[in-house]
């Protein structure tokens, strides 16, 4: 399968594929980070998902697909630890802050970065109305996270807690655009595609979850074991998917595409954050919402 993939990439029907790969891969990363957000602990519920996507991943990558070479190795050290650092800030900043205001923030710093990146490292470039469209795309996730921190009355203790749950936002941000380059030029160094993705599920097992266990100990109250692994399994699911989708539309399509047709997750986060967590849409976010669907379309309609 990995070679249909591989045959695809730079021809018409692969943009096509890509961005349902990348508009995918939006509705599942709002699902997943729902699901981290929510639940017993953020923490703990990322080493879950962890553990679990990587005893899912073990027969593929031990049994099914290659070692992987020497050119490859490095590059998956790097995406494990890029990985753990991200991991860290949205689990930090999701303890903290609200899905509302803390996800938007994360989301909204990556696409630039992505595509300056994606210049320098694949030497891809935009047009002029693409750049208008990630930069309205991105203005518009920051926006909705601004509307919601502007309706937040809090005490100055409170406020220190919120604007430090801004710079880990921020912070997870930065390690988003930094492991989507990192893991795309995995994805396109691997001869298949599915045997960077394989490796890439199996080490995430031998990282955050010790941060995660590390919490736990520290715990007066001990969770019961059995959410926290159904959430881990369903987790893990989602995981597949979501960061799966994403890294083959980086491997048939541009790197900087993908990346901002991605953060379109903020309209699905917006809905779940409604009928989950009881958020309010009203006329200001819709606005911003439209806002980013506009900056989409121009990315990617160009």
């Amino acid at each position: 399968m990995g070679e249909i993939f591989v045959s695809m990439a730079g021809t018409p029907e692969g943009e096509v594929l890509a961005l349902f790969l990348a508009l995918m891969s939006a509705l599942a990363h709002a699902i997943f980070a729902a699901v981290n957000k929510g639940g017993i602990d953020p923490y703990l519920n990322r080493g879950a998902i962890n553990i679990c996507y990587s005893i899912m991943a073990a027969p593929f990558a031990l049994f099914v697909f290659p070692l992987p070479t020497g050119e490859l190795i490095p590059l998956l050290f790097l995406s494990f630890l890029l990985h753990i650092a991200y991991e860290w800030f949205q689990a930090a900043a999701f303890s903290r802050g609200s899905f509302t205001l803390v996800y938007p923030i994360a989301r909204g710093v990556g696409p630039v970065i992505t595509a300056l990146l994606a210049l320098l490292i694949f030497s891809e470039t935009l047009v002029l109305s693409q750049w208008m469209g990630l930069l309205l795309l991105s203005g518009a996730i920051f926006s909705l996270a601004f509307i919601n921190l502007g309706e937040v009355q809090l005490d100055a203790i409170a406020k220190r807690g919120l604007m430090i749950s801004i710079l880990l936002a921020i912070g997870a941000g930065i390690f988003v655009a930094l492991y989507t380059t990192v893991d795309a030029l995995g994805i396109r160094t691997a001869a298949d595609p599915f045997t960077f993705l394989a490796w890439f599920f199996f080490l995430g097992g031998f990282g955050f979850p010790f941060v995660a266990y590390s919490r736990w100990l520290k715990l007066e109250d001990k969770p019961e074991i059995q959410p926290l692994i159904a959430r881990g399994i369903f987790g893990a699911l989602i995981a597949f998917f979501s960061f799966g989708t994403l890294m083959l539309a980086t491997r048939i399509g541009k790197v900087s595409e993908a990346a901002a047709l991605r953060e379109t997750s903020i309209i699905f986060a917006t809905g779940i954050g409604v009928l989950f967590f009881h958020e309010r849409v009203d006329l200001k976010r819709m606005v911003a919402i439209a806002l980013i669907a506009a900056g989409a379309i121009l990315i990617e309609f160009h």
